[in-house]
């Protein structure tokens, strides 16, 4: 049951073997080629016209200020358990010295 069914040898098809490309000798009296530059390239800048540019600092400004909203909310998610559990302690303390008095004064 969990051995493995090997084909039997007769249904053996070999992958087609591709011919390798003979290698391509280079001479050291040619240079390689060099692409040109075109006259406004500015050494691998990239130019973005001015409405490309303020999308993408309004893109900037957008995601800054999601980033700082996010962080806002958990700092005031931590703000509030906090004051929920100082208030619960204060309020358990409170119990728990009113079950003392009453036990001392019977």
């Amino acid at each position: 049951m969990f051995k493995p069914k090997y084909p039997s040898p007769d249904t053996y098809t070999p992958a087609t073997i591709r011919p390798t490309p003979a290698p391509v000798e280079h001479s050291e009296s040619a240079p390689a080629p060099v692409p040109a530059k075109s006259p406004t390239s500015l050494g691998g800048l990239v130019q973005h016209s001015p409405g490309t540019t303020l999308a993408l600092a309004a893109g900037g400004v957008a995601g800054v200020l999601a980033l700082a909203s996010v962080a806002v909310s958990l700092l005031l998610a931590v703000a509030v358990t906090a004051v929920a559990l100082s208030i619960s302690g204060v309020v358990l303390l409170f119990l728990v010295r009113a079950m003392r008095q009453e036990f001392k004064s019977r």
